[in-house]
């Protein structure tokens, strides 16, 4: 079919074009993570658009043998042009479908600009004078034609989440890192607060994680996370090889749909699946413009769980600040302590020293209690099994619950100081102060 121009089917034609192949060019506005498929094939699952149809969004199956040949959308709007590709009826909705003799494809920047040079060809694309034209026309609609994030009944907020259930979810993807050989880790943020979760009672301070990851992220990655508001970590495990390679939508809002939510140690943790789906949006799509607005009006009555009259300090705030001391009031959750026997909190020498494990919407810390300040915080309290009832009503213990606690908001002062005023965040440490129990 070599020439001078390509023969281009509009999407809403493709019905007449059951089992033949077909020239398509769409923006891409959906796709899924490329994994491996259960033969010897990589895969995705792309939904294109064009000026013809725009709903249903139609699918399209593209079947690599090397998973860095796959197309890689690096933009909102993005334009696929598409040749020799089957169309296929399936789930009833008309499919293209990637044929490995015939087929080939090439990706587009959207944006409007004078260069109609693809950003990524499979092997066996050639271009024609026509590309232009056609991505041309594609680019110009697609300026002046809005798309948002769709419906569904399956999006919610992450302050709305429960545990093992598969969700929509409109967030901003803060940053990706590899946490292993070939796994990665999203970090995603909506503004909105995770509910906190029910611990076993069996799991003690030494099983806690700080994070999900093993390592905690480095300062000038946290500096650029929002101060309140949850970040979800979602896994990416090794059947998405190379994920980091080719996921450029950083700093940028999605939609992921059929996210799997899932709780571990404590923590809330979202799961990409092989029915995960990826929509990159626009700032100006209603959606996102719905979130930073509910945030900007978050900030400005300077929320915290269940406080509501002074203002409060989140632990993001306070693993971020510049200060090289400070201290600052916060609403937290005591998890944990250690060492966990009563009886064993002073040491030998008779004076308190114990490492708290604390928790807000944003962070979770490792503070000191110890000293005078232990003094301040238990009082006059010097009855052991008095002092346990307190701790244990701090830490969410219930006679009625053998299994599960829930430790309940409580506002308390902490205190910070960096022992290297040239590694401010590395060597900053955490302790309770000027807090009185009275659980």
């Amino acid at each position: 079919m070599k020439g001078d121009s390509r023969y281009m089917v509009k999407l809403k034609d493709l019905s007449s074009f059951a089992h033949r192949k077909v020239n398509l060019v769409g923006l891409v506005v959906e796709f899924s993570v490329p994994r491996r498929t259960n033969g010897t094939d990589y895969c995705t699952v792309l939904k294109i658009i064009d000026q013809s149809q725009q709903t249903p969004e139609v699918t399209v199956n593209v079947f690599m043998r090397n998973i860095d040949g796959l197309p890689h959308l690096r933009s909102h709007k993005d334009i696929i042009l598409l040749c020799s590709f089957k169309v296929e009826f399936y789930n009833q909705n008309y499919t293209a479908v990637y044929d490995h003799k015939a087929s080939s494809f090439a990706l587009f920047d959207g944006r409007i600009t004078n260069d109609f040079t693809p950003y990524q060809v499979s092997p066996s694309f050639y271009s024609l004078h026509s590309d232009k034209h056609f991505v041309r026309r594609m680019r110009n609609w697609s300026q002046i034609t809005p798309f948002d994030a769709g419906t569904s009944d399956y999006a919610v907020l992450l302050k709305d989440i429960k545990g093992h259930e598969f969700i929509d979810l409109v967030c901003m993807v803060l940053h990706l890192c590899e946490i292993s050989n070939d796994k990665w880790m999203l970090f995603v943020w909506d503004g909105t607060d995770a509910p906190a979760l029910h611990l076993e009672k069996e799991v003690g301070a030494d099983k806690l994680p700080l994070q999900l990851e093993q390592t905690g992220l480095p300062p000038n990655v946290l500096n650029n996370f929002p101060r309140l508001g949850t970040v979800l970590r979602v896994m990416i495990d090794e059947k998405y090889e190379h994920f980091g390679n080719h996921f450029k939508i950083v700093r940028d809002w999605v939609r992921i749909r059929n996210l799997h939510c899932r709780t571990v140690s404590g923590l809330w943790e979202g799961v990409l699946t092989p029915q995960t789906k990826i929509r990159h949006l626009s700032r100006n799509d209603n959606s996102v413009v719905g979130h930073l607005r509910d945030y900007k009006e978050r900030i400005a009555r300077q929320e915290v769980p269940n406080f509501e009259q002074a203002r409060c300090t989140t632990l993001m705030e306070l693993l971020t600040s510049p200060l090289v001391r400070g201290m600052f009031k916060c609403v937290v959750r005591f998890l944990a302590v250690l060492p966990a026997e009563v009886e064993c909190f002073r040491s030998p020498t008779g004076s308190y020293r114990m490492r708290i494990t604390l928790e807000d919407p944003t962070a979770r810390i490792h503070a000191l209690l110890q000293s005078g300040d232990a003094d301040e915080f238990f009082g006059d309290e010097l009855d052991i099994d008095a002092l346990a009832v307190k701790m244990n009503r701090l830490l969410g213990m219930s006679e009625s619950d053998n299994t599960w606690r829930n430790p309940p908001w409580s506002v308390c002062c902490i205190g910070f100081h960096s022992s290297n005023e040239n590694d401010l965040w590395g060597s900053r440490h955490f302790h309770i102060c000027n807090t009185r129990l009275v659980t």
